[in-house]
């Protein structure tokens, strides 16, 4: 019974290893800087109106 077991997460997990293998990115490459920069300058954004338009 242990051995039927093993086998079945061996299977399954071989399966999910093949998949990811497979799978293409077909989405749009963003320089992970930009990511970054985009980030900060929405800080500095978020601060300035915090300064401009106190609630």
């Amino acid at each position: 019974m242990a051995k039927d077991n093993q086998n079945e997460n061996f299977q399954s997990g071989a399966g999910l290893i093949r998949y990811f293998n497979e799978e293409e990115i077909t989405g749009p490459a963003i320089d992970p800087k930009l990511i970054i920069y985009i980030g900060i300058a929405m800080g500095v954004i978020v601060e300035l109106a915090k300064i401009f338009w106190p609630v």
